[in-house]
């Protein structure tokens, strides 16, 4: 089983629109693509029925049931921190249950796209955090960039720590969440030089998944065609 980790720059920046449009592209490329949501904060409220958008979102771009814990071990309404919702809430996140419920997606044959919440270094619990997660899975990252004003500075950061901790940073994709940002093209053309690595996508400014599909099918034929090259390869892309 091979598969990605999604992981983002900061909270907001369309970490859930990337996840989505990659399954729903590998689908469509013949593969069973599927999504889990290890932790979500956040959720909606519908008539005393409270659910995560962000899962509910995957699930259908998957086919999956968004009941099932293996989609969404924990689940917390405070759209705050996970380690302070979850002590708020007097549970804990436990790695081992993460593990568990990923465990019982690899058997089953499936293509994993896990979407991380908030950023790499986001808390989970007193002494661990979205990393531990991602290490746990062992699996390539994706970074999804928000560009905005301050995205360079919290993408090279993003992107060293993920290396720094061992994982394979499989490639980067831009997504335009601020419509007024200046010198968006100037900020794309910094980062790859930076990072060594041209984006697999750069996604239009909208909330849509349709509109973003197209950019995330180019991304979805560089990676299983193996032509990714990754950041981490290109000689010091963080100096």
């Amino acid at each position: 089983m091979s598969g990605y980790f999604i992981a983002g720059t900061d909270t907001g920046i369309g970490k859930t629109r990337v996840t989505a449009g990659l399954i729903t592209t590998f689908r469509n490329r013949g593969l069973d693509a599927v999504g889990m949501k290890p932790v979500a904060c956040g959720l909606i409220n519908d008539n005393g029925h409270f659910f995560s958008e962000d899962v509910d979102i995957i699930c259908r771009s998957s086919g999956q049931d968004p009941a099932l814990p293996e989609v969404n071990p924990y689940s917390f309404r405070e759209p705050i921190s996970p380690n302070i919702a979850a002590r708020i809430n007097r549970k804990s996140i436990d790695l081992s249950e993460i593990g568990r419920y990923f465990s019982l997606i690899a058997a089953k044959g499936k293509f994993p796209f896990i979407e991380g919440a908030g950023g790499w270094y986001t808390p989970i619990s007193e002494d661990q955090t979205m990393a531990d997660i991602a290490r746990l899975m062992k699996l390539p990252v994706i970074l999804v960039v928000g560009l905005r004003l301050g995205c360079l500075n919290q993408a090279l950061l993003s992107a060293r720590a993920i290396c720094a901790d061992g994982l394979p940073l499989a490639g980067w994709i831009g997504n335009r969440i601020d419509e007024d940002f200046a010198e968006p093209e100037a900020n794309i053309e910094t980062l790859t030089m930076r990072l060594g690595s041209a984006p697999l996508a750069v996604l239009p400014y909208s909330h849509s998944l349709r509109s973003a599909l197209p950019a995330l099918g180019e991304a979805a034929d560089q990676l299983l065609a193996g032509s990714v090259h990754r950041p981490q390869e290109a000689p010091n892309p963080l100096t």
